[in-house]
């Protein structure tokens, strides 16, 4: 970009409020996280029509395993699209994002079944999610460095809040559309063609999406950041201290996600023996409260830091996690207040997480240093949490996992303990 361009755009930027500012940040990252959460959650209707079989276990578990294959695409991502970002600006990479997720979501909600076309229909599934696993992958870093950059050293964790914030308004309209669909439509009914409604609106939104991130300016210190050619190279040299703090913050709050707003409802139906309309309004009731969390705990860690706030949401899984999902039957009252103790615990770091997460790196590096080791640990966590839990609980095993949970509880515990407080910081000053 030349001298008279870059000065436009920092003069433009300038001129836009911290509203129209935050709505660009997350508006389109709320439809994205809507086309990502969808096939989890309608993945109990729509597995016997790409994987048919006498045991439907077997058919979540195959279409679980695509959702796993999904979340290995986000690596790709995070380097590939995290480069571009870090190159050549973050309004870029935040357009192309979510012109991949529509565009997979539009493949499933339009594809034929297993029954139509045979093995071609979970070959369309794949390449749509291997698709949508490599937009979100760039996605959370793009999204989570403009809104940094954007934001007053001072509000930065209040800024960040809308990042999850928008993510838990995406998962909410899955989760009420799940209940809506499910409590107007019978089970036949879901699993012929209900399943397909979600995916086709997630596909429109991506339009509404691309039209509200091209009415604002790119980040001022994507102009002005040093110019470097390899950045990942960049970051494996000059960075691997903030690096590996990104892979030990990731592991518990990988292991809550997937548990507490992805897996819980599916857990609650398949082996608690829970209505879906039950498990699904209990979801729906924790995600409005865990996204009403966001900008309170945002608002707090700007006064009081972000370490004490990361330490009790790492000490609070360490010590009640286990008691607390063992002691869940297929009651609302039960399902709800387990997702109420995992989701507003798990508030406390996502409402500041994108700040935390851009204050280790310089501009030049900031969106690839949190795509490529953060969605590498999602990945390797996320992906396959679904599909190993679905596993364990067939033979009985569950309680593994749940130990896997504890003892990444301490490791992310530790990083929290030894990471210097980065709030009050100007992102312009780390080197």
């Amino acid at each position: 970009m030349d001298e008279s361009k870059m000065q436009n755009s920092i003069s433009t930027q300038g001129n836009v409020s911290q509203k129209k500012v935050i709505l660009a940040g997350t508006v389109g990252n709320a439809i994205e996280w809507f086309d990502w959460t969808i096939y989890a959650t309608f993945a109990v209707f729509f597995a016997k029509q790409f994987f048919p079989s006498d045991d439907p276990t077997a058919s979540l578990l195959a279409t679980f395993a695509i959702f796993a294959v999904g979340f290995f695409m986000r690596p790709l991502g995070g380097i590939v699209l995290g480069i571009f970002s870090d190159r050549y600006g973050r309004k870029a990479a935040l357009a192309a994002t979510i012109i991949m997720m529509a565009g997979g979501s539009l493949m499933i909600g339009l594809s034929p079944t297993y029954e139509s076309i045979g093995i071609f229909a979970p070959i369309i599934l794949v390449l749509a999610r291997l698709l949508q696993g490599l937009s979100l992958g760039g996605e959370f870093a793009s999204a989570a460095t403009y809104l940094s950059e954007m934001a007053p050293k001072n509000k930065r964790g209040f800024y960040s809040s809308f990042m999850f914030f928008s993510s838990a308004i995406g998962i909410l309209m899955a989760s009420g559309l799940a209940w809506a669909l499910t409590s107007s439509l019978t089970e036949t009914q879901m699993s012929e063609y209900g399943w397909r409604i979600p995916f086709i609106l997630g596909a429109i939104g991506g339009l509404v999406g691309m039209w509200i991130r091209k009415s604002v300016p790119d980040s001022e210190m994507t102009h002005k950041k040093e110019s470097v050619k390899n950045p990942l190279a960049v970051l494996i040299k000059r960075h691997p201290k903030e690096t590996l703090r990104i892979v030990g913050i990731s592991i518990l709050t990988t292991f809550a996600f997937y548990i507490f707003v992805v897996y819980v409802p599916t857990y609650a139906i398949k082996v608690l023996g829970a209505e879906p309309q039950t498990a699904f309004a209990a979801n729906t009731v924790g995600l409005i409260i865990f996204m009403l969390c966001q900008p309170v705990f945002g608002w707090l860690s700007d006064k009081i830091g972000r370490k004490p706030q990361l330490i009790v949401f790492a000490v609070g899984y360490l010590v009640f996690f286990y008691p607390i999902i063992k002691w869940m039957d297929g009651t609302f009252a039960s399902i709800l207040l387990v997702e109420l103790f995992g989701l507003v615990l798990y508030a406390l770091y996502t409402a500041i997480g994108p700040a935390v997460m851009s204050e280790q790196f310089p501009t030049e590096v900031r969106a690839v240093g949190i795509g490529a080791p953060y969605n590498l640990m999602v990945a390797l966590l996320g992906g396959t949490t679904p599909y190993v839990l679905t596993w364990l609980q067939s033979i009985g095993k569950q309680d593994y996992f749940y130990f896997m949970v504890l003892v990444g509880a301490l490791l992310t515990l530790i990083t929290f303990i030894k990471m210097p407080e980065t709030a009050g910081k100007g992102l312009e000053d780390i080197k």
